[in-house]
C-alpha cells in the first residue's frame, strides 16, 4: 500500500504522532517518480534538492508547532503553465525551453503558506492548447490505465501523475475542460473552480476570461483541502473575485435529501457514447437512492459553444501570445538578418503547429472586416450560454451529465483531425463560457479505462458540488480502482 492511498486527512495526523516525517512522504514521491515515470512521462521538471532541503525543516518543526498547516508536508506537482521562482517554467514550449522565473505565482505562494512541499513541473499541451497532452513541445505524457492511450489535456501530466502515485495532488488549469477531461481520462477528481475564485495571476495565459486554476486529487475531501488552501481574492488579479471564501470541507456531510439535479438532454444527446450515458444513467440511480431528485432539462445553446469557444480562446491566444517574440526572454532564433526575421523565425522555430493553428484563427476572428462577423457574435453567443445555466439554476441546484462523450483514446488516432480532437471537450467547454464551477469524479469503466461523471454548480457554489460529488463517491467503489503500472 502507498503512502498515497491514504486521504490528507490521514497523513496530517500520522505526521502529528511522529509516525510518519514529511521526509518519509517526498520519499515516496521521487521513488515512485524513478520507478514509473519513465513509461507515464507526466514530470518535466523535478525539485528534488530543495524539496529535500524543505521537507527536513518541516520536520524539525513538528514538535514545536500546536497547529500545522493545511496541506503540511504534503507533496504536489504543479502544471507547467503556472510559474515557479528558481524553477523552470516552459508552458510545455520550446519558446520557453530555458525560462527560469524569478517570481511565484500566487498559487505557489498559498501552497507554501499551507506547508506543501513542491516536488516538480507537470507535462501538459504546449500552452494548455490541446485535450491529448501529444501537442508537449517536449514528449508525450501516457495513461497510466493504458500506456498506448492519452492521458488527456491539457493538464495530462497533472492528471496522469495523480493516477499513478507520484504525487497525492497536483494543481492543473482548465480553459475548456483541462482539468475535469483528464481526470475524467485518469479516473481520478478535478474540480475547475468559478471563474475568480482562484487567482491567475501567475498563470501563463491562453484565453484569460476563460482560464482557471484548480486541484487534481485521488477522491473529493483531499480536492477540498486544496481548493481551500489556493482560493482568496488577489490585489495581483484584477479578476479574481472579492468573495468570502467558506470552508468547504463543512460540506462533505453525505446527505443529498431534497437537492434537485437537471440533467441536460444535450448532454446525453448524440456524439456521446453509449458506456457515458450508461454510466451517468447508474450514477443518477445512485443519487436517487441517495434522496435527490432529477429531471430532464435543455440547455438549448450548448449546440453553439464548440464553435463559440474556439472563436473566444484562439482570439485571446493571439493576443496573449504576442509577448513571446525573442526579444526579452525564451527562444531566440539564430537566423535572422533584421527585426522582422528574428519575429518571424523565433515564433515559427518556437511555437508548435497547434499554437500556430490558434494564433492564425484568433488573429483572423479579430481582424478588421471580421471583428463583427466572428469575435463579437461570439461574445453574444457566450452570453446566452451563460442565460442557459443561469435559468436552469433558478430551479436546480445542480447540472449532472457525463464529462467526457468516450473513454481514453489511443495516441495518434485523433493528431491528423483537428476538428475530432476539439470535440472531445464539448461537454465541458460550456462551463468555462459560463464562468460555473464543474467537478469530474469517476463513475464507472468502459474496455477498463475509466470514465467520469460531471457536476456543474451555481457561481461560488463549490460547496453544492463538492457535497454531491462527495456523496457519490462514499456510496460508490469506482474512486478506490488504480491502475497497474
Amino acid at each position: 500500500m502507498s503512502l498515497f492511498d491514504h486521504k490528507i486527512s490521514e497523513l496530517k495526523e500520522l505526521l502529528h504522532k511522529k509516525e510518519l516525517s514529511v521526509s518519509d512522504l517526498v520519499d515516496e514521491s521521487y521513488k515512485r517518480i524513478h520507478e514509473v515515470d519513465g513509461k507515464v512521462q507526466a514530470f518535466l521538471a523535478l525539485d528534488e534538492e530543495k524539496a529535500r532541503a524543505y521537507a527536513k525543516e518541516l520536520d524539525e518543526a513538528v514538535g514545536e508547532k500546536d497547529e500545522l498547516g493545511l496541506l503540511f508536508g504534503m507533496p504536489i506537482g504543479v502544471k507547467d503553465n503556472i510559474v515557479t521562482k528558481d524553477l523552470r517554467t516552459t508552458a510545455s514550449s520550446k519558446i520557453l525551453q530555458n525560462f527560469d522565473p524569478i517570481y511565484d505565482a500566487t498559487v505557489v505562494n498559498r501552497l507554501r503558506e499551507a506547508e506543501a512541499v513542491t516536488i516538480g513541473k507537470l507535462n501538459m499541451d504546449e500552452f494548455a492548447m490541446g485535450s491529448s497532452t501529444e501537442n508537449s513541445g517536449f514528449k508525450p505524457t501516457k495513461n497510466p490505465w493504458n500506456l498506448n492511450t492519452v492521458p488527456g489535456g491539457s493538464s495530462g501530466g497533472s492528471a496522469a501523475s495523480v493516477a499513478a502515485g507520484e504525487v497525492p495532488f497536483s494543481l492543473g488549469s482548465d480553459t475548456g475542460g483541462s482539468i475535469r477531461q483528464p481526470a475524467s481520462f485518469c479516473g481520478v477528481v478535478g474540480l475547475k473552480p468559478t471563474y475568480g475564485r482562484v487567482s491567475r495571476y501567475g498563470l501563463i495565459a491562453f484565453a484569460s476570461s476563460l482560464d482557471q486554476i484548480g486541484p487534481i486529487t485521488r477522491n473529493v475531501e483531499d480536492n477540498a483541502y486544496v481548493l481551500q488552501a489556493i482560493s482568496g481574492v488577489d490585489q495581483m488579479d484584477a479578476t479574481s473575485a472579492n468573495v468570502d471564501v467558506p470552508d468547504f470541507l463543512s460540506s462533505l456531510t453525505g446527505d443529498i435529501k431534497g437537492l434537485k439535479i437537471a440533467v441536460p438532454k444535450e448532454y446525453l444527446g448524440e456524439g456521446v457514447g453509449e458506456e457515458a450515458k450508461e454510466s451517468v444513467l447508474q450514477a443518477l440511480k445512485v443519487l436517487e437512492g441517495l434522496g435527490a431528485t432529477w429531471e430532464e432539462v435543455s440547455l438549448p445553446h450548448s449546440k453553439y459553444a464548440l464553435a463559440t469557444y474556439y472563436l473566444l480562446s484562439s482570439s485571446e491566444a493571439s493576443a496573449n501570445l504576442a509577448r513571446f517574440d525573442g526579444i526579452r526572454y525564451g527562444y531566440r532564433t539564430d537566423n535572422a538578418d533584421n527585426l522582422i526575421d528574428l519575429y518571424k523565425n523565433t515564433r515559427s522555430e518556437g511555437f508548435g503547429d497547434e499554437v500556430k493553428r490558434r494564433i492564425m484563427l484568433g488573429t483572423f476572428a479579430l481582424s478588421s472586416g471580421y471583428y463583427d462577423a466572428y469575435y463579437k457574435k461570439a461574445q453574444k453567443v457566450r452570453t446566452l450560454i451563460k442565460k442557459d445555466f443561469e435559468d436552469v439554476f433558478e430551479k436546480y441546484d445542480v447540472i449532472v451529465g457525463p464529462t467526457t462523450p468516450t473513454p481514453a483514446f489511443n495516441i495518434g488516432e485523433k493528431t491528423s483531425d483537428p476538428l475530432t480532437m476539439y470535440a472531445n471537450d464539448i461537454l465541458t467547454i460550456p462551463v468555462n463560457l459560463a464562468g460555473v464551477p464543474g467537478i469530474s469524479v469517476p463513475c464507472g469503466f468502459a474496455n477498463g479505462l475509466p470514465l467520469g461523471l460531471q457536476i456543474i454548480g451555481k457561481h461560488f457554489d463549490e460547496g453544492t458540488v463538492y457535497r454531491v460529488a462527495h456523496a457519490f463517491e462514499q456510496a460508490t467503489d469506482h474512486h478506490k480502482a488504480k491502475p497497474e503500472l
